[in-house]
């Protein structure tokens, strides 16, 4: 079986380009929109990389990422940060609160890939 991605993301748009380039890539995604749950879905789910909005319902994705950093289970999963807000101040929380990359939308579809490969080693 083939590396597992968690995309967080509540546009559907979003979600749509990001999956089908990851499943042609040979990945296999899951996609979870509630920021609230999002942790109890990492949790089940367990997947090698999560691609992370940071604007959702329920909880930011800096919510999630602090989240993530405290547990010892998913303190080194490797997290991909999306953005539509570019400005170094949302890079360098990011970058603080652990996240392993950050891009802003909108994004190249080579560049998700590339980032997501470079995460898992593959």
């Amino acid at each position: 079986m083939g590396k597992s991605v968690l995309l967080i993301e509540d546009e559907p748009n979003i979600i749509e380009a990001i999956s089908f380039i990851l499943l042609r890539d040979g990945w296999e995604v899951n996609t979870h929109a509630n920021g609230q749950t999002a942790l109890a879905r990492i949790a089940e789910k367990k997947p090698d990389v999560v691609i992370l909005d940071v604007m959702l319902p329920g909880a930011s994705g800096y919510d999630i990422l602090r989240g993530l950093r405290a547990e010892p289970e998913t303190h080194d999963l490797p997290v991909l940060m999306l953005t539509a807000r570019g400005q170094n101040k949302d890079r360098d929380m990011a970058e603080k609160m652990g996240a392993s990359q950050f891009m802003t939308k909108p994004f190249s579809n080579a560049d998700v890939l590339e980032a997501v490969r470079s995460l898992v080693g593959s």
